[in-house]
């Protein structure tokens, strides 16, 4: 036992233990001049946080307690008394884990660690149990004399100075020789496992978070650079597109100006990752590398874009998966004209996927206005039945049972115009639940006069289809290049105030803000059935077609019929013998037939009828010269059926070209030609795809693409990040301020000012009365009175 006791004393003695308890006093004065050093290179201790952080996490892994030179106790050659000396010393630090383990001494610690406090390591408690363990030993002969020790110092003896990589890390070299040294030690014992519970001890844990939150994480090695006064002015300009081309300043204009602006920078524009060769994710939908740019700066200095002055947090976010569609039109069934049958037919395909819940909202005429509106003085007494009516035409033309909701609004007809003006707000009867999505046909008709909520601001997303060519119409009138100047001008503040997306069928259409150009309307599946029908007829061998040619149309000047009795009257002696049947009612029909009567030109009037009627199923040729439609119906409707198509040669045709039987033409010479090219050939049958481009289901599809409404619908598709560097996403919507937006909002609060005024209204055409609906409209369609809707408290 004595001899056990001796070799234990004498193993100690060798340990480094003893030199640290003899020495402590210089050791604690080097380290106070070191602790000295690292408050003087502070900003050095930012740059370096991460790399300290895992020091001290390695260093409390180690226990402290490794960097001394002990033989393994794994080893073969270990001796029972080494085993003896690790057993009597772990209880010692034991006591030190208890001690600091408890409560009190973290708060303490916590304390001491503040982001105030000033920077040092208590190691009092590690100092007292190793002086306490080596009161009982005697004096080290061992790995380092104490006289040359003391000769060389605290940091001579670490080896500051002495060891590779010093100019990155030499205030922390004392810590990174003990590092190394720790870690030689853990390979050549198991004092790992016996400290084991130590380094996850609770002192351990606060420790570290403490650490951690006396220093934040290292900015980037490479600051994203201030704007200066060239991109300031490009930016301003880029934003105030709107305005500026409300005031005639046309946006190529705008892009020259920007791009001169930012030359002298073009290779600055991007973001720091891009120049240092690092990878930039680039969305699709950014508009350019300006926007990317101030995004980025905007976001290194911590802004954040909540909203603009116009914006309303009110908006309506669906709880359940389906989203809601809400489309609203201008003219219904049984008026068959192209802004009653198109949305309605759009409204059961977009039903028909069952992916969303869609409304279709139709105006709804008193009495009187029914008789002058709808055809064969058909009349309905009340909404209910007027739905029976729509929902029954459209099931015997698509073959399935379409579940969408139809509502009413009320509205009334301007004889002058020949259209139905919107009374009162519109939006209004779109309950607030299913406010999410609008769609509004002809968007220019529908918010002429409207004096209500903006619909952007109600909804969600806001698309509108431009129908009509307005413009052209108003030319025709008098005095209408003024009138038309200012429907103009109209139209561009109303389509840019209250959509979020403007889908043109055609070129024909004015070009308006945020638009762009697609076909998204189909044919009625009942025409490609008859289609089929004559092509399978003409596979037997059978004659199809055993009429020549005829014109379908509503009988007023400016769908086509003045272009067609100039094209008939100029080369009457050129088309000898040929005869043209005309469909068509109208309010110019005395004044058509009179004209054509007195210029003896061989033209057959007859009543209007539907265009899939079986006694124009045998004509062979359609003949359509009107130059004031966007995209013609009835001409996709003859294409399905197989039949020729003789149109001109203008942007309201463009989608019709495509097919072989559409036969174009430029002057009235090649008019001429033209017709006797149909009459003389047969035309050629449909392709499949031809069949597909022309229905309903391809055109909802271009419509979801174009409209953005499929990225609406499926959250997942819709990714507004410009770009993604080092791990930070930069976008533009919640970084960048849309100065695009606050001009719509001003021009929406100036025209919900300017339709407030009734004095106002009357002198730009509006109906009297049309600000707000009538009694009758209550009556029909229930509704509560406008004074008792809307009251006016005060008076």
């Amino acid at each position: 036992m004595e001899t056990t006791s001796t070799s234990t004393r004498t193993n100690r003695n060798n340990t480094p233990f003893s030199l640290i308890s003899r020495g402590w006093k210089e050791v604690r004065d080097s380290a106070d001049a070191d602790l000295q050093l690292m408050r003087a290179r502070a900003n050095s201790f930012k740059n370096l946080a991460n790399s300290f952080d895992r020091e001290i996490e390695n260093f409390f892994n180690s226990a402290s307690i490794a960097s001394f030179s002990v033989p393994s106790p794994l080893k073969s050659s270990t001796s029972p008394t080494e085993v003896d000396f690790v057993k009597k010393l772990r209880p010692k630090f034991s006591e030190i884990r208890r001690v600091y383990s408890a409560p009190e001494i973290s708060k303490k610690v916590l304390e001491k660690w503040g982001p105030r406090a000033k920077l040092g390591i208590d190691l009092s408690a590690i100092k007292n149990a190793i002086v306490a363990g080596e009161e009982k030993g005697e004096e080290r002969r061992g790995v380092v004399g104490l006289d040359r020790r003391r000769r060389l110092g605290f940091r001579e003896f670490w080896g500051e100075g002495k060891e590779g990589g010093g100019e990155q890390f030499g205030e922390w070299k004392p810590i990174r020789v003990l590092k190394r040294r720790l870690r030689e030690f853990e390979k050549k014992s198991e004092f790992g496992e016996i400290f084991g519970g130590f380094k996850n001890s609770e002192f351990v844990e606060k420790l570290k978070s403490s650490l951690k939150a006396i220093h934040k994480e290292p900015q980037e090695s490479k600051e994203v650079p201030p704007l200066d006064v060239p991109e300031l002015l490009a930016y301003l300009v880029r934003r105030s597109e709107p305005f500026l081309d409300q005031l005639g300043v046309r946006k190529d204009v705008c892009d020259k100006i920007v791009e001169s602006l930012c030359s002298s920078r073009k290779n600055q524009l991007l973001l720091p990752s891009l120049s240092s060769g690092e990878s930039t994710l680039l969305d699709e939908n950014a508009n350019d590398e300006l926007d990317l740019r101030i995004a980025s700066v905007l976001q290194s200095t911590g802004h954040c874009y909540d909203g603009g002055f116009w914006s309303d947090l009110s908006k309506h976010h669906p709880s359940d998966k389906k989203r809601h569609v809400a489309i609203v039109t201008t003219a219904s069934l049984p008026w068959m004209t192209g802004t009653a049958v198109n949305p309605l037919f759009r409204a059961a395909y977009l039903a028909k996927s069952e992916k969303q819940n869609v409304t279709l909202l139709v105006p709804w005429l008193c009495k009187s206005d029914q008789e002058l509106v709808y055809p064969n003085n058909l009349t309905f007494t009340s909404p209910e039945e007027q739905e029976n009516y729509i929902r029954n035409w459209l099931e015997e033309r698509i073959g399935f049972k379409a579940d969408f909701k139809i509502s009413f609004y009320p509205g009334k007809f301007a004889k002058e115009r020949r259209s139905i003006i919107p009374a009162g707000d519109t939006s209004q009867f779109i309950p607030s639940k299913d406010a999410d999505i609008a769609i509004l046909e002809e968007p220019e008709h529908l918010n002429w006069y409207h004096h209500g909520k903006r619909w952007t601001t109600k909804f969600n997303h806001v698309v509108g289809v431009v129908h009509t060519n307005y413009l052209e119409y108003i030319k025709r009138e008098k005095n209408g290049a003024l009138q038309a100047f200012f429907v103009k001008h109209i139209n561009n503040l109303v389509t840019r105030a209250y959509c979020h997306k403007v889908l043109r069928l055609s070129a024909a259409t004015q070009d308006l803000p945020k638009s762009v150009i697609c076909n998204v309307h189909g044919v009625n599946p009942k025409f490609l059935k008859i289609g089929e029908k004559v092509a399978a007829e003409r596979e037997l061998g059978q004659q199809a077609f055993s009429k020549g040619a005829y014109f379908l149309g509503k009988m007023v000047w400016a769908k086509g019929y003045k272009e067609l009795i100039d094209l008939l009257a100029k080369h009457k002696n050129d088309l000898d013998g040929f005869n043209l049947d005309v469909f068509g009612n109208g309010e110019d029909a005395n004044e058509v037939q009179t004209t054509a009567k007195r210029l003896d030109l061989n033209l057959n009037f007859l009543k209007g009828r539907d265009h899939a009627d079986d006694s124009l199923h045998g004509y062979k040729v359609f003949i359509n010269p009107s130059l004031s439609d966007v995209l013609c119906t009835a001409t996709a409707e003859a294409l399905a059926m197989g039949k020729f198509v003789v149109c001109a040669d203008h942007p309201s045709n463009e989608y019709f070209r495509s097919f072989p039987n559409c036969l174009t033409y430029k002057t009235s010479e090649d008019f001429v030609a033209r017709v006797k090219e149909a009459l003389a050939n047969e035309p050629h049958p449909l392709t499949s795809e031809q069949i597909y481009n022309l229905s309903w289901e391809a055109a909802t599809q271009r419509f979801m693409q174009y409209s953005e409404l499929d990225r609406v619908l499926d959250p997942e598709k819709d990714d507004v990040k410009l770009s993604k560097t080092n791990g930070r996403s930069i976008t533009k919507a919640v970084s960048t301020p849309n100065m695009s937006e606050m001009v719509d909002g001003g021009l929406a609060f100036a025209h919900y000012c300017f339709t407030g005024n009734e004095l106002l209204r009357l002198c730009t055409g509006a109906i009297p009365g049309t600000r707000d609906y009538d009694k009758q409209h209550c009556k029909d369609l229930h509704l509560l009175p406008p004074q008792v809707e809307n009251p006016i408290y005060g008076w």
